[in-house]
């Protein structure tokens, strides 16, 4: 098998369902040759199947000392956070899972400061993100989140609706933050060609139920543990180790990512833009839509920030005003 790069890869979490489906997958895409399993818990088994999965010409360990896991490390994707349960909202998470951010980012800078990229995708992960960039020292190209997944939703139920593959999908995009505050994007889409604009509103898809879509996409999450009685796995694997791929200098990744915004419309947060993922990390542009779209993402943003503002509270970050004393690429 050719591989992408011999650089390290590790996988933060990967004794969990999440952490080892991203494991399998970075396999099989042949990412790299150079993989570790990192978990405070034993990830041997996992390492394990993998080897018996017999995966050629590849170096699997697994870890539970962080040293050993992030020393040469240069591309991490971190699952390592507690999971969502069924009654839970992605904010429930919010005070332990950025007190785990807030290691990560100091583990980052203290093991692996050249590391090229990190994908956080624990949720909430607008905000795990945000505390692991601020922590680490990266700059804000360097660490970017799981966003993509409401974008999927979308294209999946659309596609559902219309009887047509995804790929016939085209256009879609949910910006701002990652979960039931996301802004949903419909007037770029085309069905099979067909612009959703001129369906909406018809009897083949009344506008009730187009509302109703866009409410059901923002709970995708919660619906997935409804069905299956814990929180997704299967697609935020696959699609984080699709980002961590593109960066690698791997197959364009399709959809948008969360990455750090600052700009004279919003400040100093995480939100999933308009993004590009390459060599050189995340680069964005501010999205394009209606004037009910762009307030419904000034809505996201607002949301952001008043979870942003209680770390600030609960003492994860300090003010904004100090962000540049920790990470210098945030002033």
């Amino acid at each position: 098998m050719a591989f992408l790069t011999n650089d390290k890869l590790v996988i933060v979490g990967a004794a969990g369902m999440i952490g080892s489906n991203m494991v399998q997958t970075a396999l099989m895409m042949g990412l790299t040759n150079n993989i570790c399993l990192y978990d405070v818990f034993s990830a041997e088994g996992v390492a394990e199947e993998m080897r018996q999965s017999g995966f050629d010409n590849v170096n699997i360990v697994a870890t539970t000392d962080i040293k050993e896991a992030f020393t040469n490390a240069k591309y991490i994707i971190s699952s390592g956070g507690a999971p969502r349960k069924e009654g839970m909202t992605r904010e429930d998470l919010l005070k332990g899972n950025c007190e785990i951010a807030e290691q990560l980012g100091k583990d980052i800078k203290t093991y692996c400061p050249d590391v090229k990229h990190v994908v956080i995708i624990f949720n909430p992960a607008d905000l795990t993100g945000l505390v692991t960039l601020l922590h680490s020292g990266l700059k804000p190209s360097q660490v970017t989140t799981l966003a993509a997944l409401d974008t999927t939703r979308l294209q999946s139920a659309l596609a559902k609706k219309f009887g047509v593959m995804q790929t016939e999908i085209t256009g879609c995009a949910t910006y701002g933050g990652h979960g039931e505050q996301m802004a949903v994007f419909g007037s770029a889409v085309k069905v099979a060609g067909r612009n959703l604009t001129d369906i909406i509103g018809t009897e083949e898809f009344p506008e009730a139920e187009w509302e109703q879509m866009k409410k059901d996409v923002t709970q995708g999450g919660a619906k997935i543990i409804e069905l299956r009685r814990r929180s997704s796995f299967q697609s935020p694997s696959y699609l984080s180790v699709e980002m961590i791929r593109s960066v690698m200098g791997g197959e364009k990744f399709r959809f948008p990512a969360g990455t750090f915004v600052n700009n004279e419309k919003y400040n100093h947060i995480m939100m999933a833009m308009n993004t590009v993922l390459d060599e050189t990390g995340c680069h964005y542009t501010m999205p394009e839509g209606t004037p009910e779209e762009i307030a419904k993402l000034d809505a996201s943003y607002t949301h952001l920030c008043k979870m942003r503002d209680e770390l600030v509270t609960l003492g994860i970050v300090p003010e904004i005003s100090k962000w540049g004393e920790i990470n210098p690429n945030l002033k």
